[in-house]
């Protein structure tokens, strides 16, 4: 499991046998997404990898427009090479994000 910290905003990405869980942790704000679309595009596109990634937002405090916008870029990646994201455990900030932009539609989610 790598684990990389960055200010206020934590991920790991945890690989097994059946998959990879990036865990994302604390606050995603404009000042740490470019970390998360770092790591989810590196896993999206990893050669032979997951047809699906788990992103793990159950310990997610807070998420603005540009975590949510690091989250559609990785979606669109994955889509165009047959893979997808998913999002476990949504905080309710977290849903209502997803819900007030229409992304809710966008990524299947397994709730809190």
């Amino acid at each position: 499991m790598a684990d990389d910290q960055d200010g206020r905003a934590r991920l790991q990405v945890e690989r097994t046998g059946q998959g990879v869980i990036v865990h994302v942790r604390g606050e995603m704000d404009i000042d740490h997404a470019d970390r998360l679309r770092e790591t989810l595009h590196a896993e999206v596109t990893r050669p032979q990898g997951h047809a699906e990634i788990v992103v793990d937002v159950t310990d997610l405090t807070f998420c603005d427009s540009a975590g949510l916008n690091a989250l559609l870029q990785a979606r669109l990646t994955a889509q165009g090479l047959g893979r997808r994201i998913h999002l476990h455990r949504p905080s309710r900030q977290m849903t209502r994000l997803l819900e007030l932009t229409g992304a809710d539609q966008l990524f299947p989610t397994t709730p809190t």
